[in-house]
């Protein structure tokens, strides 16, 4: 039987998705039905719950999504896609050569993840003391301090593609960015 493991780490059976009479799905294992577990099928590589959505933002309701293939194919500036009470989700392509912009957010930590290029990111505690220098490509994880000037510059031969969690929110919701200059405005 194959198994795949789950927090505490224990070997759990692994288990088969069969239609049933009322058309839910429901879990088949060792020739068993268990009508408890009531789910639909588990995503493939190439199938996801949410793929090439229409970036919207969608906060404050439950929402499921593939940031990571989101990030990779928005193509503005800036879009926030959830904006709840203490939270929000914005996903960002920085053009080479271009950067974020060098700011500070007083009252935010925030977290940005680079899903895809090459960059450089500059942190201080005041805007003309960035002492803080690291290169930075897929899969890096960035952490900034509310009150920390940070920015982050494209050095690839491709887009940035990242998505960056504020806490508390930054943007409006519904914000869109289609460019930098639209942003600096």
């Amino acid at each position: 039987m194959n198994h795949y493991y789950v927090y505490p780490y224990a070997p759990v059976p692994s288990y088969h998705y069969a239609p049933t009479p009322n058309h839910q799905q429901q879990l088949w294992h060792s020739n068993n039905w268990h009508p408890q577990y009531v789910a639909a099928p588990p995503a493939t590589p190439h199938q996801h719950p949410v793929r090439n959505p229409r970036i919207r933002d969608r906060g404050k309701e439950p929402f499921v999504v593939d940031i990571n293939d989101v990030a990779e194919d928005n193509n503005t500036f800036r879009s926030t896609i959830w904006t709840g009470k203490h939270l929000q989700a914005t996903v960002m392509s920085i053009d080479v050569g271009d950067d974020v912009g060098l700011e500070v957010h007083p009252d935010n930590d925030q977290f940005l993840k680079i899903e895809e290029g090459h960059g450089l990111v500059r942190m201080g505690k005041n805007r003309n003391t960035l002492n803080f220098e690291e290169y930075v490509d897929d899969d890096s994880a960035i952490f900034v301090p509310a009150g920390t000037w940070h920015n982050i510059i494209n050095t690839g031969r491709s887009p940035l593609k990242l998505y960056s969690i504020y806490a508390p929110p930054h943007h409006p919701s519904g914000t869109v960015h289609q460019t930098k200059a639209d942003a600096d405005h």
